[in-house]
């Protein structure tokens, strides 16, 4: 029986799913200047205790930063923006993703008490909006990963393909290569995600982004390297801002041995986004050409950042560590 793993965070591990619509604090948040948002929420918050966008920030803030820790503070904040906003979809899709991130942190018992309410969370955060392409993507993980009995099927996340085909295409396609990628049909998926123009739609293009990357991953996972470097190639030619294409390019050559390679394309993926997972990956190579003081940093740096690496990951760091310090 699977746990639920809704997607905030889908994908790579490192990114964060987002409210439909952008708010006031947005740009901070893509800044990642945290402190800078949080303290504008809390001085909103003073003079306006339900102020919806204040509200979501205060809970996205917790899940951006993957403070575990607080996640019962970040339900509480969507739960009051639903109470004193009952028809804003956001407000729906934050309790959801707050829900599923304390459903995959915590036991199997504690997913299934959750699971009726994620879910609801976000067919209702759809039903106010029918372009709430974000929640539909977290909706159909739902379906694909939660048990019958939780509610989930591939039945009910094809039918949730359909129904979104209908609003639009390119969603529709999006969420047609999740279910072949969940199915292990690696060409449909690819077809299904190369086909869908996202347009201007920020969530359709993080999810084409998501898409691909977790195909050309499987691809280097199964050591087709030429295939993953040809989807990984696409993402750069897509999305020449976005870090995904440059740390799966970093990916590939790192799997094949080629670690100056490798360090070049994540240095490369670096200077469009950091996270911990770029710094993990960039002291793994600098410790494989023996450059001892650059991955002890690099290390650090990632078990240092929030948020932070998976617990096998970080593991795996502090054991490098120990050996590079040795």
């Amino acid at each position: 029986m699977k746990i639920l793993p809704v997607l905030l965070a889908s994908s790579i591990a490192l990114l964060m799913t987002q409210p439909a619509s952008a708010h006031e604090y947005d740009g901070l948040i893509k800044a990642k200047k945290y402190a800078e948002a949080e303290k504008a929420a809390n001085a909103k918050l003073t003079t306006d205790a339900n102020n919806a966008d204040a509200l979501l920030v205060k809970a996205e803030l917790i899940l951006a930063e993957g403070k575990l820790d607080k996640l019962d503070e970040a339900a509480k904040y969507a739960e009051q923006c639903v109470s004193a906003h009952p028809q804003l979809s956001e407000c729906h899709e934050m309790l959801g993703n707050v829900l599923g991130t304390k459903a995959t942190s915590g036991s199997m018992f504690a997913a299934m008490s959750y699971a009726g309410k994620i879910r609801d969370a976000f067919i209702k955060a759809i039903e106010l909006d029918p372009k709430n392409y974000s929640a539909r993507g977290s909706l159909l993980q739902y379906y694909l990963q939660a048990p019958a009995i939780a509610g989930g099927g591939k039945s009910k996340a094809q039918n949730l393909v359909i129904e979104t085909a209908k609003v639009n295409s390119a969603a529709g396609n999006l969420l047609q290569a999740n279910m072949d990628l969940a199915d292990d049909k690696f060409a449909s998926a690819e077809t299904a995600a190369l086909t869908a123009i996202p347009g201007n739609v920020e969530s359709l293009s993080k999810m084409q982004r998501s898409a691909l990357y977790n195909l050309g991953a499987y691809y280097v996972q199964q050591k087709k390297f030429s295939d993953a470097e040809r989807i990984f190639s696409d993402i750069q030619q897509r999305y020449p801002d976005k870090y995904q294409g440059a740390f799966g390019m970093g990916r590939s050559m790192q799997e094949q041995g080629k670690y100056k390679e490798a360090i070049s394309w994540f240095e490369k993926a670096q200077t469009l986004d950091t996270n911990a997972g770029v710094y993990y990956r960039l002291g793994q190579c600098l410790q494989a050409t023996n450059d001892k003081p650059k991955a002890i940093s690099y290390f650090e740096k990632a078990l240092a950042y929030k948020p932070g690496l998976s617990k096998k990951f970080r593991a795996d760091a502090e054991d490098q560590l120990k050996v590079l310090k040795a």
